[in-house]
């Protein structure tokens, strides 16, 4: 059984066997299909992916468990799949840059948005990949619909400075953002891809 982390609002627990159901329901949904750019799998694909993702050495991925629906004291190693609100992943494929990472954020069930959930989660994953696969730099690509994913990664921007990003200071780290996502910008609008080197 893979590491859980825990933060002030979620517990990051490894995608296990029994969060596949609550996991495939969510993919049902059209605006979650669209919003990530996934296509529809039958249950038993869902089976199949969750296993191949804990396989692969090159993906890593943590369901976010909102701390707030746990029930009774968290236990490690537990799914909680009551408590499930989404997931959040790397992809460390480029094989050409080993230190960069594809980085991803879904909160899944809508009474958990808007809490913080998505950002906390983001920022501890970075962290994670930081310290544990030496990644430094991290990309979130985003549809010009998914407007939830472009908040999130334009307020984990520093207003006056477009280009730069800092994360609180418990992470000991200054990252650049980079490519054309400065505020207010055509690209920022549409949408696009966000690079933060750590």
């Amino acid at each position: 059984m893979g590491m859980s982390l825990e933060g002030q609002k979620v517990i990051m627990v490894p995608y296990m066997e029994a969060h596949v159901p609550k996991y495939h329901v969510w993919m049902q949904d059209p605006a979650l299909l669209q919003a990530t750019g996934s296509e529809p799998l039958s249950l038993q694909e869902e089976y199949d992916m969750q296993l191949s993702w804990n396989e692969d050495p090159l993906k890593k991925t943590f369901i976010v468990l909102d701390k707030g629906m746990v029930e009774g004291k968290f236990v490690h190693g537990g799914p909680h799949v009551e408590a499930m609100v989404g997931d959040v992943n790397i992809y460390m494929n480029d094989l050409d840059d080993p230190q960069l990472a594809e980085i991803e954020i879904m909160i899944a069930e809508p009474k958990s948005r808007g809490k913080g959930l998505g950002k906390e989660s983001v920022l501890m994953m970075m962290a994670y990949a930081v310290q544990n696969f030496g990644i430094h730099v991290f990309r979130a690509k985003i549809g010009e619909s998914n407007g939830s994913s472009l908040s999130l990664f334009r307020k984990l921007k520093l207003p006056d400075q477009p280009n730069l990003m800092t994360l609180p200071s418990s992470f000991h780290h200054e990252a650049l953002a980079q490519g054309n996502i400065g505020v207010g910008s055509d690209r920022a609008k549409a949408g696009g891809a966000f690079a933060v080197v750590w």
